[in-house]
């Protein structure tokens, strides 16, 4: 009925609309990877104290001339800086400071990779749009209150361009993951990372194509349903036609029911609904 569709609208509308948010904050985000990076720890200056710089044991540091002996060795000369990646940018804390120091990730990026990495973006940017663009049909259909033909045009349209945004959506994250893994073996020395793993940003970029795909399934499952609604209930109105009034013709009833649909094409009745009026039915297929 009416209500179950309405339901099944409003379902894929709600996944459209939440794969659409989690893409968006996705893509503008910085946490795709996450992971730390190995630097050497810098030399105590002044009164900086503690386990994340280099300590001298002469008792005046300002004396130049003053013989320095370095105690630590090997690991104890590093310190872990965190670090976090995303389609744009790549920040890493500061040692002994607030806040953090970013860099372009496109600059970090192999030359040779570069334009695989502007071919995910550029891609990223298309899902975006035509999952915007599923949103806004999915939105028309359900407030478009004309007949069940019009709606099921739209219905069919806004399934196809879902699906083909969740296929944009699959291959830009999937080109993006071989892009950071190529920088993490090829990037520049002082950024490669010593341990990293795929952040929350990541896993929110997949969720996004997750809730897209779910999206694409339930519009397509319900312009089924309506279709397969909309034949029976015609099959119906011919066996009870052929029953209450003894057509000649055997093709009568078929024709009664295409002048009817045809009659209401563009009227606000829903046509799968069970007709109520067959006398008007019988007067119109008198042949």
């Amino acid at each position: 009925g009416k209500t179950n569709r309405w339901q099944r609208s409003s379902a894929a509308f709600s996944l459209s609309f939440l794969s659409l948010v989690f893409s968006i904050t996705a893509f503008s985000s910085s946490y795709w990877c996450e992971g730390t990076r190995k630097v050497a720890k810098p030399f105590c200056t002044g009164q900086s104290k503690g386990d994340h710089c280099i300590r001298f044991n002469s008792p005046d540091a300002n004396n130049s001339n003053a013989v320095q002996y370095i105690w630590e060795t090997g690991d104890d000369k590093f310190v872990e800086r965190k670090f976090h990646a995303g389609i744009w940018y790549s920040c890493e804390e500061v040692i002994n400071e607030e806040g953090e120091n970013c860099r372009n990730f496109i600059s970090l990026t192999p030359a040779a990779d570069r334009g695989v990495l502007w071919l995910s973006i550029v891609t990223e940017l298309l899902y975006i749009v035509l999952l915007l663009t599923g949103a806004i049909l999915m939105s028309v259909e359900m407030c478009y209150y004309s007949t069940v033909i019009d709606g099921l045009k739209i219905n069919a349209f806004s399934a196809v361009v879902t699906v083909l945004a969740g296929l944009l959506g699959m291959v830009a994250h999937m080109m993006y993951t071989t892009v950071f893994q190529m920088t993490v073996n090829l990037g520049p020395e002082d950024w490669r990372p010593h341990t990293w793993d795929y952040g929350w940003s990541y896993c929110l970029a997949w969720a996004s194509f997750a809730c897209c795909m779910a999206a694409a399934v339930t519009t397509i499952n319900k312009y089924t349903k309506t279709i397969l609604e909309f034949k029976h209930k015609r099959k119906m109105l011919e066996r009870n036609l052929k029953i209450k009034y003894k057509f000649p013709d055997h093709t009568a009833p078929e024709k009664a029911c295409n002048v009817y649909v045809n009659s209401f094409h563009n009227c606000t009745e829903d046509p799968a609904h069970p007709i109520k009026g067959l006398h008007h039915l019988a007067t119109i297929s008198v042949l």
